[in-house]
This record gives C-alpha cells, structure tokens and sequence, in this order.
C-alpha cells in the first residue's frame, strides 16, 4: 500500500481503538450505525458508498472522503464512475469543493497504483 494510504489506515485504526476502548454506548452505536448502514439493501453497498463519498466531499471531510474512497475501490468501483462521483459532488458542493477533489484524486490514483 502507498504512503497516504498506510498512513491514513495506521491512525484511523490506532485512534478507533482508543476511542471504543473507552466503552461508550454512543460512540460504540454510532459506529454502529455506521457499519449497518452501508450494508447491501434496497441500495447496493457500493451506491451506498459512492453517495458517502459524494456527501463527504460536499461537507468537505477528508478523512471521510479517504474511507469511502477505499471502499469503493475494494467495491469495484471504476476510475470513471469515482469521477462521475467527483461531479455531482462538486456540482452540489460548489468550487469549495475542488481541493478535495484534488487529494480525492491523488489518493484515488494511490489506491489504483497499489494494484497495477
């Protein structure tokens, strides 16, 4: 795995750890949630994913952006359909959202590089 994706997974799974040790009903819910929520249902996991990614980016969380953009690559999700992603997000985030989609790409291209 590349640099920014071993660095991104190392903390998100170091700080995780902390933070469900701490025994919190909430916070273990919320990550509860989470996980069920992006389950296979009337919506596939991977359109799931792929309206995380694109949510994410609106709200501009790049951490986020990062996780749903692994997934989506585990999910099989094209080069072509992550920028189509990339469209509605910046079509409906506006050009605040153009930096994000710059380290979306960069991380994308980590993620695609790690499997050639």
């Amino acid at each position: 795995m590349g640099k920014l994706v071993s660095e991104f997974n190392e903390y998100r799974t170091k700080m995780n750890e902390k933070i469900l040790a701490s025994d919190n009903k909430v916070m273990k819910r919320i990550y509860s949630i989470d996980t069920l929520t992006y389950r296979d249902g009337a919506l596939s996991a991977k359109v799931k994913e792929m309206l995380g990614l694109s949510t994410s980016m609106v709200l501009r969380c790049d951490d986020c952006i990062k996780y749903h953009l692994e997934k989506c690559h585990k999910l099989g999700v094209t080069t072509y359909e992550i920028f189509e992603v990339f469209s509605v997000a910046n079509l409906v985030g506006g050009t605040i959202v153009i930096p994000h989609t710059r380290r979306a790409v960069e991380y994308w291209e980590e993620l695609e590089n790690h499997n050639k």
